[in-house]
């Protein structure tokens, strides 16, 4: 799925790098945890999360994220902003909560990644 399709159903205001609209998202990651994002399986993903602080960007970046969506409105800081496009990666915003967001990208197509769970 293309982000800028993401943009669209989720109705989401782009923050940075609008130029990588066209790249290409193969898989989706719901979390507010980082701890639990790092152990998500990296490829072409975006991160839909309500936290909203510099280590998203770095733990997106650690994982070859290419797209962040805050969700419930919130509002990255400059900082944020500004670390999220020196690594080109999209910000979005969305009124939409985690859990809706997730499911209108997984209802249109956008899948999660499979991961090993330790229980």
């Amino acid at each position: 799925m293309k982000i800028k399709t993401m943009q669209e159903l989720l109705e989401a205001r782009v923050v940075c790098c609008e130029e990588n609209l066209d790249r290409q998202v193969y898989s989706a990651c719901g979390c507010d945890l980082m701890s639990d994002v790092l152990a998500y399986v990296k490829d072409q993903a975006a991160l839909l999360t309500g936290l909203v602080n510099p280590q998203v960007v770095r733990t997106a970046e650690m994982m070859d994220m290419i797209c962040i969506i805050f969700v419930r409105s919130k509002q990255p800081s400059d900082e944020i902003i500004e670390m999220a496009r020196e690594h080109g990666i999209v910000v979005m915003c969305t009124e939409k909560r985690l859990y809706d967001a997730c499911g209108i990208l997984y209802s249109n197509g956008l899948v999660g990644s499979a991961t090993k769970v330790n229980r």
